[in-house]
């Protein structure tokens, strides 16, 4: 027979070991669950017997001593200890006066005691268990005994939502005002509670998860509060209403007055080719076509329709080709009239009816009338061996749609004040000063319904004016609502700066543009526009740098004055 190898005698112990450990594992959880039952089933006697007790004492002793309303002073400890089996366990005792003015008897607000008994261990294991009860007077007589003992004002708060109606189970909490020790706290499913209090002055706060708070002000805080601490009288009762609502929240983005935007083709296809005639388009190149004898004498290529979207200036024509000796593209452009295309009259367009030969052709003073427009280029050679080239073109405008403006700062505040300060100036619950983030926006959170105000935008510790917002100022927030507010920001001189791939005049997201000169640099990034502008700026030259990952970087002069605009292209790096 064959031995059994030292290996298989290692795993066979390793498998049995696994299982032991699983095994005592669980004997030990189990063991521990059963000793956490054995002290709780002991706690809960020991808080039955202390509640027995309880129920057997006279009404006027049933009470912490020194306790202060709420609460009711007796005989009872606040806190004791007890050891059994060897297991100490701490007591604690509550004793707690509710008021209920439905009973239809004011003369006395102390209505009844609700009890509380505490009785928790924590050694090795640790739990608590919890009891309560409510013990009630005999008869009127301890009633009002128990008011003579403790006199007792009530403080009746209503939480309310925009509406008016009682908001359902919110956190009021009374503290006094000196200390800031917290007194009491309730949360009535009724939207309303009656607190049986000492004379005195109370803070009130209340709130509740996913709404706005809303609080009381000493005088010493704020001279002229609209919620002033509570008083409460002996014998009186003073009723107070707090209004909150659902929180809403708020995303502010700092945009342009203007962006630019542009039609374009690398002729890698026919995609954006509306008509042509003896042209051949492959790899990026736009060229006469051929016949057995070389290439055709001439042709033409018509891009598709360009129609903007919120135009306002039409800017720039530009191309890009070769034309070796003895051949020539001439450029034109049309406009739609009706079902026909038109070629622009040279009274609007000078040097159209002949035709474009150099880049760029300014369009600045072409009219925004002409809304739609398409790009003619006629391709000729006098030799079969030579072709002209056309390698990209691209026409460029102005438009009302906005760039957005990165890291503008502003102030904002609502209307609501919480008092006046002691020369009567309002002050107000919210206000704030904040900035737009990279991507020229801020998400605000946890804003309460309040009309809000902005001013004071600012780039760079440089002002911006506002030339209009979305909606309106003064910007009115609903309770539980999201709402986009959209600032359009303007300053005597920008920089618009559009980042392209030269090859196929697509935008670069994420380019990383430097404008600088004398004690000036800044440095923004493209959006997937390929677009970033820089204000506020004053009229002069500027170094512009632009650098992207897998392109050759490039830097240029350009001179700034009024609402300037340039495009930049990239080389892609080997």
């Amino acid at each position: 027979m064959k031995g059994i190898t030292l290996v298989e005698v290692i795993i066979a112990v390793f498998l049995i070991s696994i299982v032991l450990l699983g095994l005592l594992s669980a004997f030990y959880f189990g063991f521990r669950l059963l000793s956490l039952n054995e002290r709780k089933i002991t706690a809960t006697q020991i808080a039955q017997g202390e509640i027995e007790k309880i129920r057997n004492m006279q009404y006027l002793d049933i009470g912490t001593i020194g306790a202060q309303l709420p609460y009711a002073s007796g005989t009872l400890e606040a806190e004791s200890k007890v050891i059994l089996n060897g297991i100490e366990y701490k007591i604690e005792r509550k004793v707690k006066f509710v008021s209920d003015l439905t009973d239809g008897s004011e003369a006395c607000p102390l209505d009844y005691k609700k009890v509380e008994i505490k009785v928790s261990f924590s050694d090795i294991l640790k739990g608590e268990v919890v009891l309560t009860t409510d013990i009630a007077p005999k008869n009127k007589i301890e009633e009002i005994q128990a008011c003579s003992l403790q006199p007792a004002g009530i403080l009746t708060v209503q939480v309310l939502d925009t509406k008016g109606n009682l908001i359902s189970n919110p956190k009021i909490e009374i503290f006094n005002p000196n200390t800031g020790e917290l007194i009491d706290s309730a949360s009535p499913s009724s939207g309303k509670y009656d607190f049986p209090l000492s004379s005195g002055n109370y803070r009130v706060v209340v709130s509740k998860e996913g709404y706005s708070s809303e609080r009381t002000y000493s005088v010493e805080e704020i001279a002229i509060p609209e919620n002033p601490n509570p008083n409460v009288l002996e014998g009186k009762i003073t009723q107070i209403s707090l209004v909150i609502d659902k929180i809403s929240s708020m995303t502010v983005q700092t945009l342009s007055t203007y962006g630019k935007d542009f039609f374009s083709d690398s002729f890698d296809n026919e995609e954006k080719i509306s008509q042509k005639e003896n042209i051949t388009i492959f790899n990026g190149q736009a060229q006469l076509a051929t016949n057995s004898e070389g290439y055709l004498p001439s042709g033409y290529l018509l891009s598709k329709e360009i129609s903007p979207q919120n135009l306002t200036q039409w800017e720039e024509f530009s191309f890009e080709n070769s034309k070796p000796l003895g051949t020539e593209i001439k450029y034109q452009i049309y406009f739609a009239s009706d079902s026909e295309w038109l070629l622009i009259p040279d009274s609007d367009l000078p040097g159209n009816s002949l035709g474009f030969t150099e880049s760029p052709i300014n369009l600045t003073n072409l009219p925004i009338s002409y809304s739609k427009l398409k790009i003619k280029a006629t391709f000729t050679t006098n030799s079969t061996s030579f072709t002209p080239i056309l390698y990209n073109w691209q026409l460029r405008w102005k438009t009302s749609n906005p760039v957005s403006i990165p890291n503008v700062k502003f102030d904002m505040r609502g209307e609501k004040i919480i008092g006046k300060d002691s020369n009567e100036n309002p002050i107000y619950k919210f206000s704030t000063t904040t900035q737009t983030g990279l991507s020229g926006k801020i998400q605000l959170q946890n804003l309460e319904w309040d009309v809000y105000h902005f001013s004071n935008f600012q780039k760079d510790s440089q002002s911006l004016e506002v030339a209009t917002s979305t909606p309106t100022q003064p910007v009115s927030l609903d309770p539980d609502t999201n709402l986009t507010v959209s600032f359009y920001l303007e300053s005597t001189n920008s920089l618009l700066v559009t980042v392209l791939d030269s090859q196929t005049l697509k935008p670069i997201f994420s380019a990383t543009t430097t404008l600088s000169s004398n004690n000036f640099s800044q440095t923004q990034y493209t959006d997937f526009n390929g677009q970033t502008l820089f204000l506020p700026l004053n009229s002069q030259y500027f170094n512009l740098l632009v650098e992207a990952t897998g392109y050759n970087s490039t830097s240029t002069l350009v001179l700034v004055s009024g609402k300037t605009t340039i495009v930049v292209k990239l080389d892609p790096s080997e």
